[in-house]
């Protein structure tokens, strides 16, 4: 969801855009949203829009309580039958589970989308640090770990789009500087693997290695997540390069038996 208002937005003409407009109002944090905040979100008007939530609540994509509405469970198994991550996600949770037990600290599992970073796999750790990321939430790629070093393996028109569009300050240690962004993931294309310090949340840091497939395209990132107090994010680069190799092999594996 965007910052601008409804009045800034181009509202769809069809209902089918329109539809997806209500569905994407919806943001990782909700539990239940007001029929007022999804005008709000939405900018359609409010017969329109209690038409729509009506249909969908029909067809179990959204659930409607006393407290508001809510994406529904139905949407959810919809995506998993659709979502290439589902295969992605089998094959990792073995490598993630088993970096979380040595790492003690919380992983991700993370693919690209655009310009961001989407979490399809979050593992907490034993002590974990507070993070912004949560499944299905989005970060910037510049600013993660896991997004430099899927961003360092992708095609070069996203590494320029990326360094030649603005980079936020969201923390006072968020790079955004294109120079200096750009010498990092030079960097992190030779060793395979990036760090965070504290670049898109104070009191984390992160490391991260990409998943990739036989021609060094990134399908995924995992990374390890622990609080910048006790976590020394480089004393684990090997185990989350290892668990990152592990995942791309038995994916490879798979392909192949399949095509056999």
């Amino acid at each position: 969801m965007t910052d601008s208002s409804p009045s800034d937005r181009q509202i769809p003409n069809s209902v089918l855009g329109k539809v997806v407009t209500v569905l994407d109002a919806f943001t990782p944090d909700d539990h239940w949203v007001s029929f007022t905040e999804l005008v709000h979100r939405t900018g359609l008007n409010k017969t329109t829009l209690h038409r729509l939530l009506a249909e969908l609540v029909g067809t179990r994509l959204i659930d409607r309580s006393p407290s508001g509405y809510r994406l529904g469970r139905h949407l959810f198994e919809l995506g998993m039958r659709a979502s290439m991550e589902r295969g992605l996600i089998e094959v990792s949770t073995p490598f993630l589970e088993d970096l979380r037990e040595r790492t003690r600290e919380t992983v991700h599992l993370g693919v690209l989308e655009g310009d961001e970073v989407v979490y399809v796999t979050k593992i907490g750790g034993h002590g974990q640090a507070p993070s912004p990321s949560r499944i299905g939430g989005r970060m910037p790629l510049y600013c993660t770990a896991i997004g430099k070093v899927m961003l360092a393996h992708a095609p070069n028109e996203l590494k320029v789009r990326t360094l030649t569009g603005p980079l936020p300050r969201r923390t006072p240690r968020t790079i955004t500087t294109p120079g200096l962004l750009a010498r990092q993931l030079e960097t992190i294309s030779e060793t395979g693997v990036s760090y965070e310090y504290e670049e898109s949340a104070v009191g984390i840091v992160c490391v991260a290695a990409a998943i990739l497939d036989a021609d060094d395209r990134p399908l995924a990132g995992v990374s390890v997540t622990g609080p910048a107090t006790r976590f020394r994010p480089e004393a684990h680069a090997n185990q989350v390069r290892a668990a990152a190799a592990g995942i791309a092999a038995t994916l490879a594996r798979r392909d192949n038996l399949r095509q056999d």
